[in-house]
């Protein structure tokens, strides 16, 4: 399987696109490329799912993990892009109702 995770950084502004499937195999991936941001100190990252096909708890797992410690170090996470159906997860799983998910990507870094 394969995953792409192109990242821009701007001083406290990074923005992550990330393409392909983010599964057990992936995921581990997804968390080394974006858990160094996640340490820095009022940090605000969004990530771009458009490209995302398919995603399973595992994948879940790296952006509640992200979240967390984003939030710890009063930062923010937002997510954008979501598909019906990665969106529908979120829902079901009650992360929509904590999380910042914006079906719609947002302007740039």
């Amino acid at each position: 399987m394969n995953i792409n995770v192109e990242i821009q950084e701007n001083e406290q502004f990074v923005k992550s696109k990330i393409g392909g499937e983010i599964d057990a195999y992936t995921a581990p991936q997804v968390r080394e490329a974006l858990s160094p941001f996640a340490v820095k100190s009022n940090i605000h990252l969004t990530i771009d799912l458009t490209d995302v096909s398919y995603m399973d708890s595992t994948g879940l797992g790296v952006f509640v993990g992200l979240f967390k410690s984003i939030r710890a170090n009063d930062g923010q996470l937002v997510l954008t892009g979501l598909s019906e159906r990665l969106k529908r997860l979120f829902d079901i799983t009650g992360l929509a109702d904590i999380m910042d998910i914006n079906s719609e990507v947002e302007g740039g870094v």
